[in-house]
């Protein structure tokens, strides 16, 4: 797997500008006296999986803003690694996310991802790789208590032929601080 040279260049372009970002944020007193920083939450979601000769590493930091008790708005980066056997695949982007709460312990979100998904077969087809754009819209609800919620979500995009998911269907568990 590797990536042409302006592809790094646009990722390396993106990692700065995430850094400018963060680092503008924390010399602007991140979370003091600053309205707008006070409604700012972190978290999102880390996984990782072992199995016969499978690894599989996912990490999604978010932030979002808590507009009131009912409305998040905001955004994430994501960051999928798989290895079965010979083959594996790695996936990255971002997304734009949504969470309604009706009441204060249930919780529906919509989350929508551009990943970009870069694909090797191993030894069986050394010379077959996939390299493609997967947009992935989940829409979910959960139950929330305290900083974490946990429920299901659904791929309304889901593409079997595609997909770096098993199953449209997903449970999750999220967390934000």
């Amino acid at each position: 797997m590797k990536l042409h040279l302006s592809n790094k260049r646009h990722f390396l372009l993106f990692l700065s500008f995430m850094g400018s970002a963060f680092m503008s944020c924390f010399s602007q007193g991140y979370g003091s006296q600053n309205p707008f920083w006070s409604q700012v939450r972190f978290g999102g979601s880390f996984g990782i999986g072992f199995g016969n000769n499978v690894v599989n590493i996912v990490a999604s930091p978010s932030a979002i803003y808590q507009f009131n008790d009912q409305f998040a708005l905001g955004s994430n980066l994501s960051f999928n690694y798989a290895k079965f056997g010979d083959s594996r695949f790695t996936a990255y982007g971002a997304g734009v996310l949504a969470y309604y709460n009706p009441i204060r312990s249930l919780q529906f979100s919509s989350e929508f991802e551009q990943l970009r998904v870069l694909r090797s077969y191993g030894n069986d087809f050394p010379d077959l790789q996939d390299n493609y754009w997967l947009p992935v819209l989940f829409l979910g609800v959960g139950y929330t208590s305290g900083p974490v919620t946990f429920g299901i979500r659904y791929d309304v995009l889901y593409d079997e032929g595609k997909s770096i998911y098993a199953d449209p269907w997903m449970p999750f568990i999220r967390v934000f601080f």
